[in-house]
């Protein structure tokens, strides 16, 4: 059994835990049969309805630029509906646990900082407003790279170590 969290498409809804074992499971999550979008620099599968666009399931915010910011060729591409999100994969084609630090990311609440630069070598920016909660802080650098595709953006947490950047 994995323990996944699911990522609601409605943008007030709280993230979730739920215990992930079957197919059942994975199709409960997401409302209908499922696929697999990968952030593999982050040892993470999201689940998403196969039929959402389909079925005009609502836009999925969080989960959206979630994988636009750590994927960068899925700028254009957007997830609806219901999200469940689960490590990548292991040899035997299973889901695996989520890697602690993005559990840690998703569920706990935290300030986050964004930083910038136009390019390698140069001087970062800090925004000027911190942002609570890790999602809403991937959304907004998100948008950052959407506006100027040659940002490189840096996320860190507000009194501690977590840091990431959107560069591989």
């Amino acid at each position: 059994m994995v323990q996944g969290i699911i990522i609601p498409a409605d943008n007030t809804a709280p993230l979730r835990t739920a215990a992930l074992d079957s197919l059942e499971d994975y199709q409960q999550a997401v409302g209908g049969w499922f696929e697999a979008v990968d952030i593999p620099d982050r040892g993470v599968t999201m689940y998403v309805n196969e039929e959402g666009l389909i079925r005009d399931l609502p836009f999925n915010r969080r989960a959206t630029f979630l994988w636009r910011f750590h994927v960068p060729q899925a700028r254009d591409a957007r997830l609806v509906g219901d999200v469940a999100v689960v490590g990548l994969t292991d040899d035997e084609g299973e889901s695996t646990e989520l890697p602690n630090e993005l559990r840690e990311r998703l569920l706990e609440p935290a300030v986050y900082r964004v930083r910038t630069r136009v390019h390698a070598g140069g001087t970062w920016h800090e925004e000027p407003i911190d942002r609570d909660g890790y999602l809403e802080t991937v959304v907004w650098s998100a948008l950052l790279q959407e506006i100027s595709p040659t940002l490189e953006v840096w996320i860190e947490r507000v009194g501690g170590a977590v840091e990431e950047s959107n560069e591989p």
